[in-house]
């Protein structure tokens, strides 16, 4: 009897799990557990951003735990310029969530508004899942480390942060300085007469 050698079994090859998506480097994975069925949200690769836009509605403050946290939606629209016609037009918006927490969630709520031009700096998040139409929909948020406003669209003028170890007196003078000297935090002009500190 001859006996002919037997080819290896082939290894299948792993398909994707349709519940990872791949989308420019963000990579975010679903978890199935029964009939339930949820998104799990995975920072990219501890990527830090900086993203200059729009405050695109209310700055909300709430409490997570003991910390304070500031949430904000950001929207950011890039500009195109067209070498044949040299004109500049507006590319696709792109929108965030900024979380800013603690001592900075606290000045955002304080110091933000609606349509205020920013420039945020933080980690970037991506979250994927499927709304009620069936439509795979993924979202952006950031984790601010720092948020100011772009002085590029306006002016603003800074108040230095109180600290709390300190009694009023010493706050107080440090803010004054010496007798007859401007304050270390009061541009000459941008006294109580100068008018509204914020941008028109």
């Amino acid at each position: 009897m001859r006996l002919s050698p037997q080819r290896p079994s082939r290894r299948p090859r792993r398909r994707p799990d349709p519940g990872t998506v791949v989308r420019g480097g963000a990579t975010a994975s679903r978890e199935t557990s029964g009939r339930a069925r949820g998104w799990r949200t995975r920072v990219l690769n501890e990527t830090t951003v900086t993203v200059q836009g729009w405050i695109g509605g209310p700055v909300s403050l709430r409490r997570a735990g003991n910390a304070p946290v500031a949430s904000f939606r950001l929207a950011a629209t890039p500009r195109r310029y067209h070498p044949a016609t040299g004109e500049w037009s507006d590319d696709t918006t792109q929108w965030f969530t900024v979380n800013a927490w603690r001592a900075l969630g606290e000045h955002c709520a304080h110091s933000l508004r609606r349509s205020d031009p920013v420039v945020v700096v933080g980690r970037l998040r991506a979250s994927t899942w499927v709304n009620a139409a069936g439509v795979e929909v993924t979202s952006f948020e950031i984790d601010a480390q720092s948020v100011g406003h772009d002085l590029n669209r306006g002016t603003s003028l800074f108040t230095r942060a109180q600290r709390a170890a300190q009694g009023s007196e010493t706050v107080r003078a440090e803010q004054q300085g010496p007798a007859g000297a401007v304050g270390a935090d009061t541009a000459p002009g941008t006294g109580a007469d100068s008018g509204d500190s914020r941008a028109a």
